[in-house]
């Protein structure tokens, strides 16, 4: 029992944070570890919320303030959002040219934000001769939006690395304090090293900080093995909204699904770590026209208690959300074996769902990429297509999918007939992705 009720802590600790915490938190101390779990299930109704954790603004290199951004987000139905700017707190003072904004695209960027939020808002000044603005920082306009059970500000970074101009980029949401970049001797070093500074300072600070890999295709530079090889990564971008990450790979990268499967499979089948759960983003950068990377391509469903920062993490650790880019789900269970899903139908959409699973006694031998002079490339390997194979599939509102026992594990892809309301190219329809269920360690 005290063995038991020791793993409970950490959640405890999470529960404390409620509103609730005054009435019962004496009960709970004493309770046993089976009361706390039935005391928590009790505690409010879990609800979906929408979110997006890769934002850029003028901060680093977006070109809309800060404000505006937000503005944006949560007039589109938001919950949650977090601007991720590259290597940079919104913490202290700064000023930016209107010049610059200009250049990158923002041409009315500062009278729609004077129109929007009042010239006693927007604060310029000029410096030789030029026209600054001084960007607000998030403990400033935090309190313009937020509002408890409706909208969420989550502060983040996006820490912005490399090896050998190999780009490395890694997302922590929920950070108190900036993380430069940790470097490191490899792909895998610098992955590693910049998570474990972040959950030095979630520890040090007793706050949780979730900390996710950006578009590994971007520059193809981390491979389905590096993935595989750095345990402590338990998040990725299977989604990004930008037009140069390369989501669906070439003919020698495999594309972010693929790579998800190999790097499961390989954890799975060798007891090394959790599998790797899949997260839609924008990205976004460009708010001035519906080229680049524009906002609204993909989120996050978080299925949580509340709308706290707490609450959102500890649901996705626990695989409790999934990533879409227009697909909605009412409901995303998975019961004695059986995956469920029940589908939000949009008027004129038709819905096919397949289900992903990889078998326990899957082959998993690799061979290199090789490039047209049969020189080995630094890109995911080429694995049998036992990993990752479709088990079975569904048209429909409520597709489901009972494992056999062979399966490492089962995920769910839902797509639309529907063309996605924003998308990268032509062609690109609304989708939803489940994270990988019942597998075990």
């Amino acid at each position: 029992m005290a063995s038991a009720f020791a793993r409970l802590v950490p959640t405890l600790a999470i529960f404390l944070e409620t509103p609730m915490r005054t009435a019962l938190a004496s009960i709970l101390i004493l309770a046993s570890a089976g009361w706390l779990l039935t005391a928590m299930a009790f505690e409010r109704p879990a609800r979906w919320y929408k979110g997006n954790l890769h934002t850029h603004s003028l901060w680093s290199d977006g070109n809309d303030f800060p404000e505006m951004i937000v503005d944006w987000y949560r007039s589109q139905d938001y919950h949650f959002l977090a601007l991720s700017d590259h290597n940079i707190l919104s913490d202290h003072d700064k000023w930016v040219s209107n010049d610059l904004v200009i250049r990158r695209g923002g041409r009315t960027a500062l009278a729609e934000y004077r129109r929007r939020f009042g010239e006693d808002w927007v604060l310029t000044r000029e410096e030789a001769g030029k026209l600054q603005v001084r960007l607000r920082g998030l403990a400033e306009f935090r309190d313009k939006f937020e509002a408890a059970e409706e909208f969420l500000l989550v502060p983040a970074e996006e820490i912005t690395d490399s090896f050998e101009n190999i780009p490395i980029h890694i997302n922590a949401s929920n950070l108190a304090e900036l993380i430069e970049p940790q470097g490191g001797a490899s792909v895998r070093d610098v992955i590693a090293n910049n998570l474990d500074k972040v959950q030095e300072q979630s520890d040090r600070l007793g706050r949780p900080i979730l900390v996710h890999l950006n578009h590994p295709n971007y520059g193809f530079a981390v491979t389905a093995e590096d993935l595989a090889a750095v345990a402590q990564e338990r998040f990725f971008e299977v989604y990004n909204g930008h037009p140069s990450v390369y989501n669906q790979g070439d003919e020698q990268h495999a594309g972010t699904e693929r790579v998800w499967d190999i790097v499961n499979a390989l954890r799975l089948s060798a007891g090394s770590a959790a599998p790797l759960f899949g997260m839609a983003t924008d990205d976004s950068h460009n708010y001035h026209n519906a080229s680049a990377s524009t906002p609204g391509r993909g989120w996050v469903m978080v299925r949580a208690s509340e709308l706290s920062a707490n609450a959102l993490i500890s649901a996705m650790e626990r695989g409790e959300f999934y990533a879409s880019t227009g697909v909605e789900l009412e409901e995303l269970n998975f019961v004695d074996g059986q995956l469920s899903l029940k589908i939000r139908g949009e008027e004129g959409a038709s819905y096919l769902t397949r289900f992903i699973a990889t078998a326990k006694d899957a082959n998993l031998e690799s061979r290199p990429m090789l490039d047209a002079e049969g020189k080995e490339l630094r890109a995911t390997r080429i694995y049998s297509e036992d990993i990752g194979r479709e088990v079975g599939r569904a048209e429909g509102l409520s597709p489901s999918y009972r494992l056999t026992g062979d399966e490492m594990y089962v995920r769910a892809v839902v797509s639309s007939s529907q063309a996605m309301d924003n998308p990268v190219q032509a062609g690109d329809r609304k989708m939803a992705w489940t994270q990988p269920m019942g597998w075990s360690r």
